[in-house]
């Protein structure tokens, strides 16, 4: 978020999300007689806009990814009880925000006769249009923190993934030579174990050369074909991993219903990072052909994705206990080639999406170099951006090896501001001049406090748990270990 399954989705919708800028160009006078539909600015070539189950399927596609795989550990930081609990809350909460954001665009539209509004411009125009004029004079910064954010969030997200990747793919490659090791005798155990403890990190820089390449393909229709493959691979990953967290579920009554409040901000952090498609709300609904039942898309497409959330979520953790992951899909066995898949097809998806959230900041920062250099060289210096902006996310992930740390850092930091804290305050600056409620006024700013005081706290704990890591090691690794072990091995949810 911005997760995985965003293929289809970032052919059609993410590109919109950055030439949203360009609609800066267009004159007031052009629009001084006429209000144009919103979803004009967003078609592209000839088409016409996309029809209601398009706009439902790409909402799926938005909100499902790799925050859902960690969402049965974050069930594990909150409580059996606690938990689904709060994902319902969050999630409620997330898609008011979603709502708030669209009314809003609208209104701004109406005001400033744009013929549309993305995440930016609706944050600059709401400070433009505020009541404090310190705002109303630093309204571009509204942009500039959007676009912070985003890019924060994007690369946030990549970084994920190359921990997803290295980790699954480690999984998949110790349970390959097990099984080619079985047959020999005791005498070649040493060796093998060595070779299971290969660092993680390995993989992780074994799979940047490749990423490089990925992310050269500058045009993404180019990654159709590989896109409607990654989509089927992930959902038959998916249907696969319920078929088999359903069997031997334990008994709620023995798991803890709540846990101490030192966890609950990592459950936040993944929590708000599993509900990360707010930034491809107004893209989509730009792009509808009757942007007036965007509202019921919207509410159908996260009322499937908060069932498919809290499901796996609950199910998982009741299946796996304390051993559960920093994704679902390091618990299923090693042994079984038929889950081992899972881990190949779940990965070559997220492989492929690793493009797509990569396509946002690229388009972003890369400009600005481009732009400060001659027309020869700027083909080679946008390369060079985009392979280094590669190894930002990979430095990432082989600073923190932690698939559930990383995930909850994300969601803290960015997530929580641009999908809980930013849309309750845009209500208020764009409709302080039409008599706001005392609870229209207090249910804003109740949003924003918990998504601040989620994003203080979810930081804070994240940041400890990643130079602290010994006590959470020590109290959820499972499992023996030699005594030469490495600290990469130790990792929670990455052995």
């Amino acid at each position: 978020m911005a997760g995985a399954g965003r293929e289809e989705l970032g052919m059609e919708v993410m590109k919109p999300l950055i030439e949203e800028e360009d609609s800066d160009g267009i004159s007031d006078e052009e629009h001084e007689n006429t209000f144009l539909p919103v979803k004009t600015h967003y078609q592209l070539d000839n088409e016409e806009g996309i029809t209601f189950i398009q706009t439902l399927t790409h909402l799926l596609k938005g909100n499902i990814g790799t925050g859902l795989l960690g969402l049965p550990l974050a069930i594990k930081n909150a409580g059996i009880v606690v938990g689904p609990i709060s994902l319902v809350f969050i999630g409620v909460i997330s898609v008011h925000c979603m709502h708030i954001l669209v009314r809003c665009s609208h209104s701004l539209c109406q005001r400033m006769r744009k013929s549309s509004l993305g995440y930016s411009d609706t944050v600059s125009c709401a400070m433009e249009a505020g009541p404090l004029s310190a705002l109303q004079k630093r309204a571009s910064w509204g942009r500039y923190i959007v676009d912070f954010f985003l890019v924060i969030t994007q690369l946030g997200f990549c970084g994920v993934y190359v921990v997803f990747l290295a980790e699954n793919v480690k999984q998949v490659h110790e349970g390959f030579l097990e099984s080619k090791i079985a047959p020999m005798n005791v005498s070649a155990t040493g060796s093998s174990s060595e070779k299971r403890n290969t660092d993680l990190r390995i993989y992780m820089l074994c799979f940047l050369p490749f990423l490089v390449l990925l992310v050269f393909i500058r045009d993404l229709k180019t990654l159709s074909l590989l896109s409607l493959l990654a989509n089927l691979s992930m959902a038959v990953s998916l249907v696969i991993i319920y078929q088999y967290i359903v069997r031997d579920l334990a008994d709620p009554r023995k798991l803890p219903p709540v846990v101490g409040w030192k966890k609950y901000p990592l459950f936040f952090g993944t929590a708000v990072f599993a509900f990360e498609g707010i930034g491809v709300v107004l893209p989509l609904e730009n792009r509808m052909k009757d942007s007036s039942r965007f509202p019921q898309a919207l509410n159908i497409g996260m009322a499937i994705v908060m069932a498919l959330y809290i499901s796996l979520a609950t199910l998982g953790y009741m299946r796996f206990g304390d051993e559960v992951k920093g994704s679902i899909t390091l618990n299923l066995p090693q042994d079984k080639w038929l889950y081992q898949s899972v881990k190949i097809l779940y990965s070559f998806g997220i492989f492929v999406t690793y493009s797509i959230q990569f396509y946002v900041p690229a388009e972003i920062l890369a400009p600005v170099v481009t732009s400060r250099v001659r027309q020869k060289w700027k083909l080679l210096s946008e390369l060079v951006v985009r392979a280094l902006l590669v190894c930002s996310t990979c430095a990432v992930a082989v600073l923190i090896p932690r698939l559930d740390l990383v995930i909850s850092f994300v969601g803290a930091v960015s997530s929580s501001t641009l999908g809980l804290i930013l849309p309750p305050l845009i209500e208020i600056l764009t409709f302080y001049k039409e008599n706001l409620s005392l609870l229209t006024i207090f249910k804003d700013v109740f949003i924003a406090v918990v998504g601040f005081v989620g994003f203080l706290t979810g930081t804070y704990v994240t940041v400890e748990e990643i130079i602290y890591p010994a006590s959470t090691v020590l109290a959820n690794a499972t499992g023996s270990f030699p005594a030469d072990v490495n600290a990469t091995d130790l990792v929670v949810g990455l052995k």
